[in-house]
C-alpha cells in the first residue's frame, strides 16, 4: 500500500462509531426460554432503551397452533418508558411464543420473539 492511500485510510479507522439507537430486549417475565408452573396475567417486556408507544407492540401466541391468546391490550407502561407489556387470561399448559416489534425513541426499529412453556 503506499504511504498517501495508508494517510487517507488512517483517519477513517480512528473516527468514533456512531452508537446505534436500537432497543434490545433486556429482560422478561416470563424469562425467554423458561419452564414456568404457574401462568402468568401479564407478559412483560424491558428493554435497554426508552420506547415510542405508538409504534410499540407485543403479542403472545400458542405454539402450537400460532393462535392468538393475549387480550389485544399490549402497550407501554405509562411509568417506564422501556416496559412493553400485554395481559393474557390463564393459559393451559403449553408452549407460548412472544412477539414484539419497538421503535426507539431515535426511530429505529427492532422486533423478534422468544418461547416460555408452561408446565
Amino acid at each position: 500500500m503506499k504511504a498517501a492511500q495508508v494517510l487517507f485510510l488512517l483517519p477513517l479507522f480512528l473516527m468514533p462509531i456512531a452508537a446505534q439507537g436500537h432497543a434490545y430486549l433486556d429482560h422478561a417475565d416470563p424469562k425467554v426460554g423458561a419452564t414456568i408452573a404457574t401462568p402468568p396475567a401479564v407478559v412483560r417486556i424491558w428493554f435497554d432503551s426508552e420506547l415510542e408507544p405508538l409504534f410499540s407492540s407485543i403479542m403472545v401466541h400458542a405454539a402450537k397452533d400460532n393462535w392468538m391468546v393475549d387480550k389485544g391490550d399490549g402497550h407501554v407502561d405509562s411509568s417506564d418508558s422501556t416496559l412493553l407489556e400485554v395481559s393474557v387470561p390463564t393459559l393451559p399448559p403449553g408452549e407460548y411464543i412472544v412477539y414484539w416489534s419497538v421503535v426507539a425513541r431515535d426511530g429505529h426499529r427492532t422486533s423478534g420473539n422468544y418461547r416460555f412453556k408452561i408446565k
